[in-house]
């Protein structure tokens, strides 16, 4: 069972930083981790966060961290047999 922990942080890690990696950038530039993950404040906030992308750009960071923990439990299901 600690197999199964382990390779699923290290692999949900990984794809998160993948994930930062592919989409964490606006214009060119990488967007403070701190701005991704912040929560609004109020409603202005949260409609400025959704007109520049800041939402789905930390959804999709989310999505391929969610895909490397399920590798990594497929990783440590195979390498058990």
């Amino acid at each position: 069972m600690k197999k199964f922990i382990v390779y699923i942080l290290i692999f949900g890690i990984i794809g998160l930083v993948f994930g930062y990696l592919f989409f964490g950038k606006i214009a060119g530039e990488y967007v403070q981790l701190k701005t991704i993950f912040s929560s609004s404040q109020n409603a202005l906030e949260s409609f400025g966060r959704g007109v520049a992308g800041l939402t789905k750009m930390k959804q999709n960071i989310l999505i391929l961290g969610g895909v490397g923990a399920v590798v990594g439990f497929v990783v440590a299901f195979l390498r058990k047999k």
